[in-house]
């Protein structure tokens, strides 16, 4: 095993969780217990003086458990969805981060302002002066009003994607994904129990991308593998390390920070050639 001491340095974190990770598989409400846990884990982070940008999906998901719907839903609905939803969610943010003092933005971004240069100046600069000032910005794509993006033809792609991008743009030392799964494997260990687990990745190559499969076991998720692989190209090329791990224990944020050996580990390897609005 790779020591990962050098992670506990690590001074500017960007943590993603999924939708499958804040909410109840059997009935899609809120699981309030994690998100405690979560809010408890990132203060404490904050305490210890790291800079902590929390990338939260869950929007459509909390949403749709809201109004009661059920079933496919049209673009419209999402939307809906959207709105409704991503306002409880940072209500309950909001709610239970001031129980620890600990004060709360939120940063709905698109597509369209990342590619503008003057919008991503300012993204750029609103997350550095709020991290300045001790806050913690909450991320997540403005479902509401990017009918096209919903539509997935100028999308981010995913909250994994948009992770990615965020710690490339902020200059992120290291990006935490939480997912469904413990971390990269050969193969699908829900289809093939031969798949092997993979602890590093010190350079992401072609075969590996083509390891990468659209396949995830959640049914709020929308980010497979390949999205993963692709957050993990944006971020080791922007130099950040990233790691992906299981979310089910939010505990694991702490072992990651205390530098055990946990989920998959993608190097940086900063990519002079790679240039994140071009990738956009």
């Amino acid at each position: 095993m790779g020591n990962r001491n050098y992670i506990r340095e690590k001074k500017r974190i960007v943590v993603k969780i999924g939708s499958s990770s804040l909410t109840h598989q059997e009935t899609g409400a809120l699981d309030l217990r994690k998100l405690e846990l979560l809010v408890r884990v990132l203060t404490d982070m904050r305490n210890k003086g790291k800079e902590v940008i929390l990338v939260s999906s869950g929007a459509i998901a909390v949403g749709r458990k809201k109004l009661k719907l059920s079933g496919a839903l049209t673009l419209a609905k999402k939307q809906a969805c959207a709105a409704v939803g991503q306002a409880q969610l940072m209500m309950v943010y909001q709610r239970i981060f001031s129980e620890y003092n600990q004060s709360v933005a939120q940063l709905l971004l698109t597509k369209i302002t990342m590619i503008n240069d003057v919008g991503r100046t300012n993204a750029i600069n609103t997350f550095n002066e709020l991290l300045k000032l001790g806050v913690i910005p909450i991320v997540n794509e403005n479902d509401t009003v990017s009918t096209y993006e919903m539509e997935k033809l100028i999308e981010f792609g995913d909250n994994d994607r948009l992770s990615a991008i965020v710690a490339s743009l902020t200059n992120a030392d290291l990006l935490i994904l939480l997912s469904d799964i413990d971390g990269l494997f050969t193969d699908d260990p829900n289809i093939n129990k031969d798949a092997r687990f993979i602890e590093e990745v010190p350079v992401i190559d072609q075969k590996l991308i083509d390891m990468g499969k659209s396949t995830s076991s959640s049914s709020v998720g929308t980010g497979g593998m390949a999205s993963k692989l692709v957050a993990a190209q944006i971020a080791t090329y922007s130099n950040t390390d990233m790691i992906i791990a299981n979310g089910d224990d939010i505990h694991v944020i702490e072992k990651i920070m205390d530098g055990e050996n946990i989920g998959t580990l993608f190097k940086a390897n900063s990519n002079e050639s790679f240039n994140v609005k071009e990738f956009l």
